[in-house]
């Protein structure tokens, strides 16, 4: 039982080969991962910009204290707690997304379970909304979970098929004027509210629906198609993007790399509520 105690352990983690190797190249691999996976994160959102702005202010700092410059030193010191607050305050969007994506369990790529069939036939729905300019929104949720979106609509939890989503999105349905809900194989909800959009630079053209969809991919890792009433055209809104007018194809394709579906095998992801 002695054989197997601390001071024992403590030896074999101080062998040359664990000191001197192991231990440094599982250090640099942990800290190269955790830059990767953050730097990816960033990308998904504006914070890229706080990161830039930052970086302009450490070098107005640094700038003051190599030259001395005692008047701007004490400037930058009295309004430094300034503008961290102020920096949490414009960038809270940013920052919810960033603390959000953090409690997803996906940072190893691990595949999570709609399967193919599923995604087609999603896809052959919206064929044929766009085919008749039937506006609609459609949410595949996945890590992140939307339960404060479903509780603004109705909840259905049917069997996922074209056929339901084309009665929900007809005319005359009451829940034809909202979002539907769609995880693992159920459609879990219709006619929900989604949260609109805060971004600025968004085309004018874009009516409530487009605001729509890019508002819940900025808020949670959802991926939502959108079909215009006006023209029929159909859209893609993930990871705060929205790729306007697409084509079945490559909506079918999009979707599959953001579900990670393999073409050669039946795979399953996980799509939590």
């Amino acid at each position: 039982m002695d054989f197997f105690n601390f001071e024992f352990l403590s030896e074999i983690f101080d062998f040359w080969l664990i000191r001197d190797i192991i231990r440094p190249a599982l250090d640099i691999a942990i800290l190269a991962f955790i830059i990767y996976r953050s730097y990816q994160l960033l990308e998904q959102t504006r914070a890229i910009q706080l990161i830039k702005g930052a970086q302009v202010i450490i070098l107005i700092f640094v700038s003051a204290v190599v030259f001395r410059l005692d008047t701007l030193t004490w400037l930058m010191q009295t309004l430094f707690p300034g503008i961290i607050i102020g920096i949490a305050i414009i960038f809270q969007p940013e920052l919810r997304k960033i603390f959000t994506t953090i409690g997803q369990r996906n940072w190893f790529g691990i595949s999570s379970a709609v399967r193919k069939t599923h995604i087609e036939s999603i896809i052959n729905s919206v064929e044929v909304l766009a085919m008749r300019k039937i506006g609609s929104i459609i949410v595949l949720s996945r890590q992140v979970g939307l339960k404060n979106v479903i509780e603004t609509g109705t909840q259905l939890n049917a069997e996922l098929s074209s056929s339901l989503i084309l009665t929900i999105f007809t005319e005359n349905s009451p829940l034809h004027d909202g979002a539907i809900i769609i995880s693992q194989d159920k459609i879990i909800a219709g006619g929900c509210f989604l949260p609109l959009s805060e971004q600025q630079d968004i085309k004018k053209s874009f009516g409530t629906r487009h605001r729509a969809a890019l508002g819940l991919s900025e808020e949670s890792d959802a991926a939502v198609m959108v079909v215009s009433e006006e023209t029929g055209a159909i859209s893609l809104a993930y990871e705060a993007k929205l790729i306007y007018d697409i084509t079945l194809e490559f909506a079918l394709k999009k979707l599959t790399e953001i579900f990670e579906i393999r073409e050669d095998e039946e795979k399953s992801i996980e799509i939590e509520e």
